[in-house]
């Protein structure tokens, strides 16, 4: 029952996004052609919001519900994350979704999104068992 909060909770985020349309694949698709300014205008709102987030936590040395502190590192650019940046953005050019809104989409009938969820897993399992390779 305490994780219950937290189904609901996604419940209502996927009906945000599904009914603000930022789900739909033709809206992101018509993003990538500079035809749908809303989507970056949502997706800047969301930048903005985690840099004051990050910036409050670090300024305030912010801490968690049982006490601990939050640390948050830094991470540095390197030629990986260039490339996975790269990937990631050419797998939501063509799904027409990033990771999150891919259960919304499950959610609200659009079943070609379990191919997209079926990527997902395999990506995240590639970059596990190559990540000793390849380094940070």
């Amino acid at each position: 029952m305490g994780n219950l909060k937290f189904l609901l909770l996604g419940a209502w985020f996927g009906m945000v996004l599904t009914k603000a349309q930022v789900i739909s694949w033709y809206k992101i698709r018509n993003m990538f052609f500079f035809r749908e300014p809303d989507l970056y205008l949502i997706i800047g709102s969301a930048v903005v919001v985690g840099a004051a987030s990050v910036f409050l936590i670090k300024r305030f040395r912010l801490r968690t519900v049982s006490g601990e502190a939050l640390r948050i590192p830094g991470k540095t650019l390197t030629r990986g994350t260039v490339i996975g940046g790269f990937i990631f953005g050419l797998g939501w050019f063509i799904t027409g979704t990033c990771p999150g809104p891919i259960y919304a989409q499950l959610g609200s009938g659009e079943l070609w999104a379990g191919f997209t969820l079926a990527g997902a897993l395999a990506g995240a399992y590639a970059y596990a068992r190559l990540r000793p390779k390849i380094g940070d």
